[in-house]
């Protein structure tokens, strides 16, 4: 940026002849994106420099203003460090207390000689950023905090702000600051002015707690400077400056609003003025479709879920599952395909040093679709006393034949965050008839026990003796088994079988079998149940992957047959099979066809606390579509009703830090210690391509009040050198910049391009080229090459860097999408 642009506030723009307006055009447009210092840490430290209270100079009132005189009368002061005139007597401590949005002044400076059109391309410039600008902020129109959150119910009443009780940008502890703020200034005023100021006052001091206070306060994007004071409504701002104009200094330091208010009143409220006005109090108040909705999860006009993403992890190879260890460290455990698992640790940061690699015993391959590999992990309930835990992968036995292994594990003493790789225990193998329907989850449940999903066998129909592997109780495919980890069992069997199991006492009957009726399961979760209630918890969700016309979720019940290959979805998938009387199966709790996708990936009952608008929805997805869903149960009738989740909406998602777009295949649902939610995708599901994403779900419509979510996790020993979370996903907020400087650029190359030409305008047009020799440089010609430009750091423009050859053609066929023709193994779970 170049450093000697002055600054000033986009949305109060300098009136002509303001020193401001004499600026380069180009070096104040350049500022209204990047705000003071160019990046947000500039901003912050920025913020923290400001000065608090009321600041600015004061002004002897006269007998017909409010302001009290005599011994009360406000004292001039310099305008400065020393800053807020106060009355005798005041605590600084109280002074610091009352901090608003203020911004320093910034010096003027003389205006550098230009060429004529040249200081006009940079005018229209400007306006086209201003414009532009004016439409970004039209989309970030969304109720935001000054902190750049979403609102929040507050934990107790509100004393001051009362109208923000409810729903707001106020804990108790600001509203105390503001409450504090205000007595400070009404200290200045008789008691006349109590009668004509006050309610004026507190309405602009408690516009900080508004749902829209990041709008009011030009505070949406953390790259451009806060408004002093909120945006307010003509005919409000009228009455305001008629009644309390001698209050506008107590208010705001902002030299243009002091002296805008001395001399226009009109001028004033022009700079207090909104775009739009829907957005300016107190209308604000007043529209409900503002006002209507506000806490609850946004919908757009189909009824989809508006939420958002925050990209927490890249580069890994089809992450197939996330868990935490339930030690109170929140590190979350990430396992890839390939058989290696990494350690994420709470500050997002990923150790160098894997905590298990089992590449060379793991079953995989490049193939797309490939099923096989690295599928399950499970911390035991006690693992922090125990340090075990437990794998589920594909390998190959005696003869090469294809098998899926559980095996306990334990962490090494020497360090917590690697496992001990001579720690394997084999618990059980299950040969695979196919290559395909693996299954591949493993829960503890609220009794201890662990529960494992295995698929039917593969292949297509489950064509495995007279009535499948899934309805052969005789057989561990197509099950759910639980089993006791805790001890051995007779036989020489490596656990133990809990006696309530189902299926104990009848002959022929597996005993570990706990359900059975089941396709190809892929992805459990465990429900926590309400945070206050704790209803619903031990609840077990499951997603069953279909096979030619429906998928389908389902609640693990003890015994339950869940009809496949009887039944698919709801409807028949063998007639003799599903026409027999004593089938008895368990219904799904939803199906849907494959119009909508053709791989269902289970996913999780959100119990967290930072979006507490998503209580109690189970949000799950399509392998193959991509698509996003959620399942919302009806406490009266116990049905589910489906709801679509969307990710694509500007306006929702603009905050900082948040994205609305993902990978398409999504492999997996996940939750933290804490309770917040996750999916894994991947932009090519091969095992060896380093494509996978991990996101975090954000509900922008509301968050927990300040403090609520807080957590210290355990100390836990770092042996490992920490690699830095490095984003690759572009944030809402920087699409809109890009989108706002591309039609800069544009608007600035037609604005040169069309500069008059004196020569050419004395001859006449010409059609030969310029000469080389000429100290004039040509226009380039239509199909001729031009040279790439880029944004630069600090605004300057920098020539991007050449590519190597080879290098185009490689990035090119890695952002290919997938082949049309897949490996028939693809379509397995889908």
């Amino acid at each position: 940026m170049d450093h000697g642009c002055h600054r000033q506030h986009h949305t109060l723009g300098p009136a002509a002849g303001h020193p401001a307006a004499q600026q380069s055009g180009r070096a104040s447009c350049q500022l209204l994106f990047e705000g003071p210092g160019g990046d947000r840490d500039t901003f912050q430290r920025f913020r923290k420099r400001q000065l608090p209270g009321p600041q600015g100079r004061g002004s002897e009132t006269t007998s017909a203003n409010p302001v009290r005189g005599g011994r009360r009368r406000r004292k001039e002061t310099r305008a400065g460090a020393e800053g807020a005139p106060r009355r005798a007597g005041a605590r600084p401590e109280r002074a610091q207390r009352s901090r608003a949005p203020t911004m320093l002044a910034a010096p003027s400076r003389a205006r550098s000689p230009q060429a004529p059109w040249l200081l006009s391309a940079s005018r229209i410039l400007c306006l086209c950023l201003a414009v532009v600008l004016g439409w970004a902020g039209l989309l970030q129109g969304h109720p935001q905090c000054l902190d750049y959150g979403p609102p929040f119910q507050p934990l107790l009443p509100l004393e001051f702000c009362s109208d923000y009780d409810n729903f707001g940008c106020c804990d108790q502890r600001k509203d105390r600051r503001i409450a504090a703020r205000y007595w400070d200034i009404m200290e200045y005023f008789d008691l006349k002015g109590h009668e004509l100021c006050g309610g004026y006052i507190k309405d602009i001091l408690c516009q900080e707690c508004s749902p829209y206070a990041a709008h009011l306060y030009d505070a949406e994007n953390p790259r451009t400077p806060l408004r002093n004071l909120p945006g307010l409504c003509s005919d409000y701002c009228s009455a305001f400056h008629s009644n309390c104009h001698s209050a506008i200094s107590l208010l705001t330091s902002d030299r243009r609003l002091q002296q805008s208010h001395q001399k226009d009143g009109a001028r004033f409220c022009h700079l207090l003025n909104l775009p739009d006005q829907d957005y300016c109090f107190p209308n604000v108040l007043r529209s409900n479709h503002l006002t209507g909705k506000l806490g609850v999860v946004a919908e757009d006009p189909r009824g989809c879920l508006q939420l958002c993403l925050a990209e927490v992890a890249n580069g890994l190879r089809n992450p197939v599952s996330m868990v935490h260890a339930g030690d109170g460290t929140h590190r979350l455990f990430v396992a890839e395909q390939v058989g290696v698992v990494w350690v994420f640790l709470p500050d997002g940061s990923r150790l160098e040093q894997p905590f298990l690699d089992l590449k060379s015993i793991v079953l995989s391959s490049p193939w797309i679709g490939d099923e096989r590999g690295f599928l399950g992990l499970a911390f035991h309930p006690q693992f922090r006393r125990n340090r075990k835990f437990y794998i589920y992968y594909s390998c190959l036995g005696k003869k090469r034949a294809e098998k899926i292994r559980i095996s306990e594990m334990k962490v090494s003493r020497a360090d917590p965050n690697k496992a001990d790789p001579k720690s394997e225990r084999v618990i059980l193998e299950i040969e695979e008839p196919a290559s395909n329907h693996n299954g591949g989850q493993l829960l503890f449940g609220l009794d201890g026990y662990m529960y494992i999903f295995t698929g039917d066998g593969g292949q297509a129909g489950d064509p495995f003796g007279k009535f499948g592997n899934a309805q052969n109780k005789s057989s561990l495919l197509g099950k759910v088994l639980r089993i006791d980890v805790n001890g051995a069992g007779s036989g020489g069997q490596r656990y133990r079988v809990p006696r309530d199991n189902p299926f104990v006492s009848e002959p022929g009957a597996h005993p570990a079998i706990y359900a059975y009726g089941i396709r190809n399961m892929w992805r459990c979760a465990v429900d926590r149940g309400d945070p206050v209630t704790r209803k619903g918890r031990g609840r077990m969700f499951c997603g069953d992957v279909g096979q030619n016309r429906f998928e389908e979720i389902d609640i693990i019940v003890k015994g339950g047959n869940y009809g496949w290959r009887a039944k698919e979805g709801f409807e028949c998938y063998d007639k003799t099979l599903c026409h027999n009387s004593s089938l008895d199966d368990i219904l799904p709790i939803y199906a849907y066809g494959h119009a909508v996708g053709k791989s269902v990936t289970g996913g999780h009952v959100y119990r967290g606390c930072e979006s507490p608008n998503l209580n109690g929805l189970y949000i799950f997805g399509d392998f193959m579509s991509g698509r996003l869903m959620a399942l919302q149960e009806d406490r009266r009738t116990k049905k589910w009703k489906k709801r679509d989740i969307c990710l694509s909406n500007t306006e929702s998602c603009a905050f900082p830090g948040l994205i609305s777009t993902y990978s398409k295949f999504i492999i997996s649902f996940a939750e933290d210690e804490a309770g917040e939610l996750y999916f894994l995708a991947t932009s090519y599901p091969s095992a060896y391509a380093a494509r996978g994403s991990i996101y975090k779900f954000v509900d922008p419509s509301r968050r927990a009040p300040p403090g609520k979510c807080t957590y210290k996790p355990v100390p836990v020993k770092i042996k490992s050198k920490r690699i830095p979370f490095r984003p690759l996903a572009k944030t809402v907020l920087d699409l809109l910049k890009e989108q706002a400087e591309e039609a800069a650029r544009k608007s600035s190359n037609a604005t040169v391009t069309s500069r008059p030409d004196r020569a050419s305008s004395r001859k006449g047009p010409s059609k030969k080229p310029a000469s080389p020799t000429s100290s004039r440089k040509p226009f380039p010609r239509p199909g001729a090459k031009k040279r790439v430009w880029s944004p630069g750091p600090q605004g300057r423009r920098k020539q991007s860097p050449k590519t190597p050859p080879g290098r185009g053609a490689q990035r090119q066929r890695a952002g290919r999408s997938l082949p049309l023709m897949l490996p028939s193994r693809w379509w397995v779970r889908g």
